[in-house]
């Protein structure tokens, strides 16, 4: 069965913004911005490379973490699967995009810090969830500035 997993790190251009289907099923769209940098060893310093923005939709319970916990510029760790969809437009025009559809999210720790609150099974964030003993207060992550606005 082949797989075809992806996961990738860069920053938030936004922040999430949960909705909701019309069965009621939360959702939220992000876009990841992933710039690629070098080490020049003629000037001895490192460049910016081309910044690549991935459009992905975390569902249901995850949605609803995300929203609460990530804010734009987070520099975010994200694992899923990639996914063609296809529309046409009121013109007649097909379109095509492929996104991430969102297995697992968090704040990367390479440069930030961040504090974890369990939620108790069976249920997302309902902003008052209980806490587990010995397991610290809410995700907050402080990280590098935001990247450069993209269109979502």
């Amino acid at each position: 069965m082949p797989d075809n997993t992806v996961t990738i790190v860069g920053n938030l251009t936004q922040d999430p913004e949960m909705r909701f289907t019309p069965n009621g099923v939360a959702m939220v769209r992000i876009t990841i911005a992933v710039n690629r940098r070098r080490f020049n060893r003629d000037t001895n310093t490192w460049e910016d490379g081309d910044t690549s923005f991935f459009n992905a939709t975390c569902w249901r319970d995850l949605a609803e973490n995300v929203s609460e916990s990530l804010r734009k510029g987070t520099r975010v760790m994200v694992t899923g699967r990639l996914e063609q969809r296809s529309w046409e437009t009121q013109e007649g025009d097909r379109r095509s995009v492929v996104e991430i559809q969102v297995d697992e999210i968090g704040p990367s720790l390479r440069w930030a810090t961040a504090s974890v609150t369990r939620i108790p099974r069976g249920g997302g964030w309902s902003g008052g969830g209980q806490q587990q003993a010995n397991v610290p207060p809410a995700p907050v992550a402080r990280n590098n500035p935001p990247p450069d606005e993209a269109p979502f």
